[in-house]
């Protein structure tokens, strides 16, 4: 059994942990996605400006990011299983301390910082255990874990909207919070491998076959596996600062469309009931653009990072076009132009950052990446809001964020030619080695 559990399996019980992973995407990624429904009755409630409000979903996006390391530090310590029952708890806190709405400041604290850490807490060992149990598989089981966000974010759009009406903004935050108590199932499921890496050195000696230099390699397994999970010395790479700013520009700008895209068709006088319809739209657009990427991306055709710098021009045209809508079906369109094409970066934006670092350092630089990424997310919505306050139309929102993914496309197409440079400079270095050698066998006598 203990050889059979050494390596990934593959399958078998890793596809209940994809799916286990499946629904802590939906119950944390999907709730973030969605908050844009309660940012309107919240405004209305507190008689506060949108850039005063947007500072919730701000700090839920940047707890989310700067949490993502020290979940990784608790995984190593405590495993996968532990630290998301964690994040299911901190999370339904988050969500049910929110109910009392005392004030603004009361809502950045719960349903920002607390469910912040537990949607933080919940998907980075959610995402990371289904790489610890697939190896050949591993691109589709991510797809398949990472396409529950979009799954239910196409449900909780028209579900969250009936809760509101029902219940008030505030009920709905105690009912979503209960809600998300799932998480801790779904973390009771994530059962650990004999061989991961995050497992805790002692639980090694337990599953390992006695013998003198077994515990001894298995200590010095840890040793070499521990510090790899923090290296911070990535952030000396230009490839990978590049790839940052990359992500710092992006995350400016990804939030801010579900977050006004509510705002904006209550201002275009489109009804609710067909307003929640279009994070539906959106969240269905989304999951085919994710799905579809994947597997374009397996064929090798085209360069990861090309593909990602195309869906961002596309993204950000999207963007540009979308406050042109004066109306439901047209609004709905461009909504779904963004969605898929949002939905096509997600997809290999995880892949552009192995092929950037290499897949040693793949755990250490995803925590980076996301710390990093986290001032973007802090920045970008508020930033938004002050420029929507400033013009007194939502649509600026939206140029801000198209005008800065073309700014964060440059910054690919530079990683891009860094990478080609190095290539190159690597392949004039190894010809002189090659034509020194042209008849090897003028060489022995040299050596006797």
């Amino acid at each position: 059994m203990q050889a059979k559990d050494s390596n990934p399996p593959d399958g078998g019980y890793g596809w209940v942990v994809v799916v286990s992973a499946f629904m802590v995407m939906g119950l944390t990624a999907a709730v973030l996605k969605t908050f844009g429904l309660f940012f309107v009755e919240i405004q209305q409630h507190f008689d506060e400006l949108a850039s005063t409000t947007s500072w919730i979903t701000s700090v839920t996006i940047t707890v989310f990011h700067l949490g993502a390391p020290v979940a990784s530090s608790l995984c190593v310590q405590y495993t996968h299983r532990t630290v998301v029952i964690t994040g299911g708890l901190l999370a339904f806190s988050g969500m049910a301390l929110g109910f009392f709405g005392l004030n603004m400041v009361w809502l950045y604290a719960t349903t920002g910082f607390l469910q912040g850490l537990g949607i933080s807490f919940s998907w980075t060992p959610a995402i990371s255990i289904v790489s610890h149990y697939f190896s050949k598989k591993r691109a589709l089981a991510n797809a398949i874990a990472s396409a529950g966000e979009c799954a239910f974010a196409f449900i909780f759009g028209p579900f969250f909207q009936w809760l509101i009406g029902q219940y008030g903004w505030k009920g709905a935050l105690l009912i979503i919070g209960g809600i998300q108590l799932n998480i801790c199932v779904c973390g009771v499921l994530m059962r650990p491998l004999a061989s991961s890496c995050f497992l805790e050195a002692s639980h090694h000696e337990t599953e390992t076959p006695p013998g003198n230099g077994a515990s001894r390699t298995d200590k010095e397994d840890q040793s070499t596996i521990r510090p790899k999970t923090f290296n911070w010395m990535l952030v000396r790479r230009p490839e990978f600062v590049l790839y940052a700013i990359f992500g710092i520009l992006a995350a400016m700008s990804f939030f801010v469309p579900p977050l006004f895209l509510v705002p904006l068709s209550y201002s275009l006088g489109i009804d609710e009931s067909w307003t929640a319809s279009l994070l539906s739209i959106l969240a269905m657009v989304d999951f085919g653009g994710r799905l579809l990427c994947g597997w374009y991306a397996n064929l090798h055709v085209t360069k990861s990072i090309h593909l990602l710098a195309m869906a961002i021009t596309l993204i950000s045209t999207s963007l540009m076009l979308l406050p042109l809508a004066n109306n439901y079906l047209s609004l709905a369109i461009f909504t779904g132009f963004y969605g898929f094409f949002f939905g096509t970066t997600v997809a290999i934006h995880i892949t552009v950052l192995v092929d950037v670092v290499g897949m040693p350092e793949f755990d250490s630089a995803l925590g980076l990446f996301m710390l990093i990424r986290s001032t973007g997310g802090f920045v970008g919505p508020p930033l938004a809001g002050l420029i929507v306050d400033m013009a007194g139309d939502y649509r600026a929102g939206f140029y801000m964020a198209g005008a800065i993914l073309v700014l964060s496309a440059g910054f690919l197409i530079i990683l891009d030619r860094l990478q080609q440079r190095k290539i190159r400079g690597s392949k004039i270095r190894n010809k002189p080695e090659k034509s020194t050698l042209p008849y090897p066998s003028l060489h022995i006598p040299k050596h006797q």
